[in-house]
């Protein structure tokens, strides 16, 4: 009997693979037998060490998602069967400051292409008739409102909804389209809020699991929406926040 929680012989494109969440998803799918493509501004050099040292096999591909069709010329001939949509960027100001170059910048990364790298994997898939898994990575802000971050939150929700249209137009197509929705998890962008005492103990405080969470902890929901242990989830955002939405 097969293992329905092995990736062996599957192709992964992880973008924002460089660091964080974006990192230990790419190492997670490796350890789970994939072959891992880490596409990003920045290479992933570190990833990639942590993959060949673990026996697996993965690549760097230097894409800047800035520019948010850049998604569509990234999947011509490479039979990639998972897609995890992770890069993203964040904009803080109060919103009455908020500039239309803030709004703009993140729109485009975390959202508009997003769905244009989505669109470009599906036809891929489609058009050979083939299976895919695509995870993209929303956020709580997907379902709180946050302060000081307009494009990011609604960006977020944004991540969520679309998630939940492709798998609709997607399920019966073989391409099992889902979400994850980290919490508070220690990452560089989560350094500051670390560092003041007051802050980390507010936020400690709403967490049920007693913890910030771990990019690893992430990736465990990740790989297992990509399995065919996962073949029947379709338009899922899971939350991964140690309980946080739970209060």
């Amino acid at each position: 009997m097969n293992n329905p929680f092995s990736l062996s012989g599957r192709r992964a494109l992880v973008t924002g693979a460089n660091t964080g969440i974006g990192q230990a998803i790419a190492i997670g799918l490796a350890q789970a037998g994939a072959y891992v493509i880490c596409a990003g501004r920045r290479p992933s050099d570190d990833t990639l060490r942590e993959i060949e040292n673990l026996g697996g096999g993965a690549e760097n591909l230097s894409v800047d998602f800035g520019d948010p069709m850049i998604g569509q010329t990234l999947f011509a001939d490479q039979e990639i069967d998972i897609l995890i949509n992770n890069a993203g960027v964040i904009r803080r100001n109060d919103s009455v400051d908020f500039t239309e170059d803030d709004w703009d910048a993140v729109m485009d990364v975390n959202l508009k292409s997003l769905f244009f790298t989505t669109q470009a994997f599906a036809n891929e898939i489609l058009a050979r008739d083939g299976k895919g898994a695509v995870v993209n990575v929303a956020s709580l802000l997907s379902f709180q409102g946050g302060i000081r971050v307009p494009s990011y939150t609604a960006s977020k929700h944004g991540v969520a909804g679309l998630t939940k249209l492709l798998a609709n137009e997607w399920a019966a197509k073989g391409i099992n389209v889902n979400a994850v929705a980290p919490g508070y998890i220690e990452t560089n962008n989560t350094q500051a809020l670390r560092d003041d005492p007051a802050r980390n103990q507010s936020i400690l405080d709403r967490i049920p699991a007693g913890r910030w969470g771990s990019p690893s902890d992430i990736a465990g929901a990740a790989v297992y929406l990509c399995t065919p242990a996962a073949s029947y989830v379709h338009g899922a955002v899971l939350n991964v926040d140690g309980g946080w939405l739970a209060r």
